[in-house]
């Protein structure tokens, strides 16, 4: 009875956790570039009441086994493509495919983003590329790139190249985004700001060759989050009631005990 109330106990914690990862997802519906995370879960240790013992044919052919509960393992992020929102805006970039964008951080360590909403940050004559942090945006090189006052038409093809006309209508390679993939997206470590850094389970960056690139950059593009609210709202009611069903669970086993505790002679 007593093995009950604290298997039941590690249920109600684990769908907690699950709830927890939901509602950062439906929270997050409206983010770029954001994916969707999902909790994973184990079974904690069996007491082996009676072991099989075969002999001659003859015995229990299966282990009396009983639980200890729940316990979470992991929460891992889905890297599907969200759709592509068209937004007019020539310094909004979205990756159709697998790939993540580069930038660079004030302390000098380099994060990685799948949201393309950048900003022009200007200084004197010339501009830079930065996220909507301020962070700079890497080209190929580990460069800024830099736009020069009067320059127009701001443009990047499919791989990545960006070009703009000058004021002598001549059109001037700006220099290439730079586009890495990790051979574990899944092992990156979110630190929020739709940022990832690289750890030992995702590798190192691997750099996206423009003459190797199966993914596309499309310009006045962003990525939506690729959360399904009714999958979401369907995973979310389940765990209600598995929250529920284990409550139950504890208040069977307290009502059990109460009655062992009540009986007379």
């Amino acid at each position: 009875m007593i093995r009950s109330l604290w298997t039941a106990a590690t249920g109600m914690k684990a769908q907690q956790l699950n709830i927890d990862t939901i509602s950062n997802n439906l929270a997050n519906v409206n983010t770029n570039g954001y994916k969707t995370q999902r909790a994973e879960f184990k079974d904690l240790l069996y007491a082996t009441i009676k072991k099989t013992n075969l002999l001659d044919d003859l015995g229990a052919p299966v282990n009396l086994e009983v639980g200890h509960g729940v316990m979470p393992n992991a929460t891992t992020r889905d890297f599907r493509n969200g759709s592509l929102i068209e937004t007019q805006n020539d310094f909004d970039f979205a990756i159709d495919g697998e790939g993540f964008f580069s930038v660079l951080l004030p302390n000098d360590q380099v994060r990685y983003t799948r949201d393309g909403s950048f900003k022009l940050s200007v200084d004197g004559d010339e501009a830079m590329l930065v996220s909507s942090e301020g962070y700079i945006v890497l080209s190929e090189d580990d460069d800024v790139i830099l736009i020069e006052n009067g320059m127009r038409d701001i443009t990047v093809d499919n791989m990545g190249y960006i070009t703009a006309t000058d004021e002598d209508g001549e059109i001037v390679e700006l220099g290439r985004l730079k586009i890495v993939d990790f051979m574990n997206p899944a092992g990156l470590l979110s630190e929020g700001q739709n940022l990832y850094s690289t750890t030992v389970a995702s590798g190192e960056e691997i750099l996206l060759e423009a003459d190797e690139m199966n993914s596309k950059v499309i310009q006045k593009y962003l990525e939506a989050s690729n959360v399904q609210v009714v999958e979401e709202m369907v995973k979310m009611i389940t765990a209600q009631r598995a929250y529920e069903i284990n409550s139950k669970s504890i208040q069977v086993s307290d009502e059990m005990l109460q009655q062992a505790n009540n009986l007379r002679r």
